[in-house]
């Protein structure tokens, strides 16, 4: 049997509906209601569209904004036929491919590249998740909430077009095994943002739940600039008289917070926790959930959390990749507030403003060391590391070859042993100041 969306339940049918001359519920006649609003409709929520029949493209511009209806074949073009060479990745949604829209496609667009991501019909996810990104993005703008350009509803086809984020997400850049180790300021700019992000859902009138916080959620431009993407799983509150929305408990392994996880209580709390997880994640540079470590050491918020509080400790959990290259001030600041984000008791935990009032003035302490950019190149066989070059915020080591000197026979094969692979496993270490120098921008972003 061919698979068709209109073969299972859904929120709402996408076709037009011709045949319904009269609306049979109070949500399909405040959506008929807004449909036919010349002027700015008030919000429109999840629960609005619970067994309706209206079609979205029929009342999309009464609410959404600057949002645009592309058609599959459009989408099909300017990813060059969903092309490999366009791939970027996937997630529990589908497949996320690279396109480019010129201004020509549609009237208002401007030409730009886009991220194109399909809903994948056997996958985890379905309907209601790709009709929640559309409802809370297609209403809600911020600078640190990924913009969506438009979407398609077409057939058995779901498709979200995105801005497209040129550096990929955080969990690419904090848990990289090759290249250069993120900067502290950088980490703390990329968690601040986000955390205005979280702090801006919260405050909405029907505060929207994320549930799905984490690093790979985290979109980075070029200058570094964090923006929340897939909105899946996020709930605006409307919902909750849903039982079987309130009973299904849904996220990623380690992120979600214990009173979710065991009674299934979801509050703006639970997205805190989650915060806490990728600051701590940041502090160390360790994923949430390392299923090869030692038992002790597999979940990272039982193993670390004990070491925020003490000041003696804390060194033990910080990245070593860092090689102290951080503020010994913001670092604990972090650390404490961390600590507060992944209190058992929800009450305990402080709100998303207070966590970005916590860590903007991290950004502005000075008790950075500051060093070189430094390079590793590796040399097969190595024992010693010798400087041969320096220039300006530049610093090349290379490290010397066994034959280049004289190693004691009883301990050269197990040095050789010992040191072939280190190497590689080597990461280079960039200050903030060169980073941001190579890329010819500052790490602040002056306010217009």
């Amino acid at each position: 049997m061919r698979f068709s969306w209109k073969n299972i339940c859904l929120p709402i049918s996408c076709i037009s509906n011709t045949n319904q001359k009269t609306a049979t519920n109070p949500s399909k006649e405040r959506l008929l209601l807004l449909s036919r609003q010349t002027s700015v409709p008030s919000k429109v929520y999840m629960s609005d569209f619970s067994n309706s029949t209206i079609s979205l493209n029929d009342f999309s511009n009464s609410f959404l904004i600057n949002i645009h209806i592309f058609s599959y074949e459009e989408l099909k073009t300017i990813t060059q036929g969903f092309s490999k060479y366009n791939y970027l990745g996937e997630g529990g949604f589908g497949e996320v491919y690279k396109g480019f829209v010129d201004d020509t496609l549609k009237t208002g667009l401007k030409a730009q590249p886009v991220a194109v991501k399909a809903l994948k019909r056997e996958g985890g996810q379905g309907h209601r998740e790709w009709l929640a990104e559309v409802i809370i993005l297609g209403q809600l703008k911020h600078p640190h909430l990924v913009r969506l350009v438009g979407y398609c509803c077409e057939d058995d086809h779901r498709l979200l077009v995105y801005e497209y984020m040129e550096r990929g997400n955080l969990e690419e850049h904090l848990f990289q095994k090759y290249g250069g180790a993120l900067p502290w300021l950088t980490r703390v700019k990329i968690l601040l943002g986000a955390a205005k992000g979280l702090e801006f859902l919260h405050k909405q009138e029907k505060p929207v739940i994320y549930r799905d916080f984490k690093p790979s959620n985290i979109l980075l431009s070029s200058d570094f600039s964090s923006k929340l993407s897939d909105f899946g799983l996020a709930t605006d509150g409307s919902e909750e008289g849903d039982s079987s929305f309130t009973k299904s408990v849904m996220g990623t392994e380690g992120y979600a917070a214990p009173e979710y996880i065991s009674a299934g209580h979801l509050t703006t709390m639970s997205d805190v926790f989650s915060f806490g997880v990728v600051l701590l994640e940041m502090l160390t540079a360790r994923n949430a959930v390392e299923k090869y470590r030692a038992k002790r050491g597999r979940n990272l918020v039982e193993w670390a959390r004990p070491m925020l509080k003490d000041p003696n400790k804390l060194e033990r959990i910080i990245d070593p990749s860092l090689e102290g290259k951080y503020s010994v001030e913001g670092i604990r600041k972090v650390a404490v507030l961390t600590y507060q984000c992944l209190s058992h008791n929800p009450k305990s935990r402080p709100t998303m403003t207070t966590a970005v009032k916590t860590l903007q003035p991290i950004l502005d302490l000075k008790d950075i060391q500051n060093g070189p950019f430094v390079y590793i190149v590796p040399v097969a066989g190595s024992n010693e590391v010798h400087d041969i070059k320096c220039k300006d915020d530049v610093k090349v080591v290379k490290e010397e070859t066994e034959k280049e000197i004289k190693v004691c026979p009883r301990r050269q094969a197990g040095r050789k042993n010992r040191r072939k692979h280190k190497a590689m496993r080597s990461r280079a270490v960039y200050s903030d100041t060169a980073l941001y120098k190579s890329l010819g921008t500052s790490l602040y972003t002056p306010a217009n």
